[in-house]
């Protein structure tokens, strides 16, 4: 008999603002495994006291694909749903997951395609019109590139599916938060730069942080994006800057 059963797991750290609804959103997986970073506010206790099916493991933080992988290592199912704790699984994506794991013949992963949300506004355009990422895969597949500390992927998946519906991304609700996470991502990446033996350059640090505004704000259309897309443009630069800002220091 094929087995369709799912693995639903999110990794997360110090979100009591979002795991509520996010663990309410995967109620139908057959499992659902949360690994903690050892949270600092109420996220482990609204886990327990709320969810108390959830199966809640704490490691400490290095990287995302070290917490993705050892996350994976505790699921049992053919099915790995892997939900961040800022998006939310509608009931249309939801009947999506639960009829394309039961065809007969299916592909290994699939995309979501998701709508991203700012602030709580939705955000129309400055590149995420085209967003979208892998989020259900096979156990076979499940095992995400150890040389990404972040912006993470598995290692090996050909011709992924795309589901029809969205994932809702309610990526930040303020603007300190989103840069909070831009400076985090960025010493990450730095690291990656590092090891992959990349040398600082100023003028590269420039160019790229210039680039990635223009890209954003013009060749992605976030100039329609109001205000938005001006502040997120401006944080796709800052990004760029600091990864190389951090480089730098690593040579130091």
């Amino acid at each position: 008999m094929k087995d369709s059963k799912i693995s639903a797991l999110l990794i997360v750290f110090n979100e009591e603002k979002n795991i509520e609804e996010a663990l309410k959103t995967v109620e139908f997986a057959d499992e659902i495994i949360v690994l903690d970073s050892f949270s600092t506010d109420s996220t482990v206790e609204i886990i327990k006291t709320k969810f108390p099916k959830v199966q809640l493991y704490q490691n400490r933080f290095e990287d995302f694909t070290k917490q993705r992988n050892l996350c994976i290592s505790y699921a049992k199912n053919e099915w790995i749903l892997f939900l961040d704790a800022d998006e939310r699984i509608t009931p249309e994506l939801k009947n999506d997951i639960l009829k394309e794991i039961k065809k007969p013949i299916t592909q290994k992963a699939y995309f979501f395609k998701r709508k991203f949300f700012f602030k709580g506004e939705k955000v129309n355009y400055s590149g995420t019109q085209n967003d979208k990422n892998i989020r259900l895969f096979k156990r076979e597949v499940a095992h995400y590139d150890e040389h990404k500390r972040v912006h993470e992927g598995l290692d090996t998946v050909e011709n992924p599916g795309v589901l029809e519906h969205y994932l809702l991304h309610y990526s930040f609700d303020s603007y300190e938060s989103y840069h909070d996470k831009v400076i985090h991502y960025s010493k990450l990446k730095a690291k990656d730069l590092y090891e992959k033996k990349i040398k600082y350059r100023l003028i590269k640090q420039l160019s790229k942080s210039i680039f990635n505004f223009f890209k954003m704000y013009i060749l992605k259309l976030g100039i329609l994006d109001g205000r938005k897309g001006i502040t997120l443009s401006y944080l796709s630069a800052l990004s760029s800057f600091k990864t190389y800002e951090f480089l730098k220091k690593e040579y130091a």
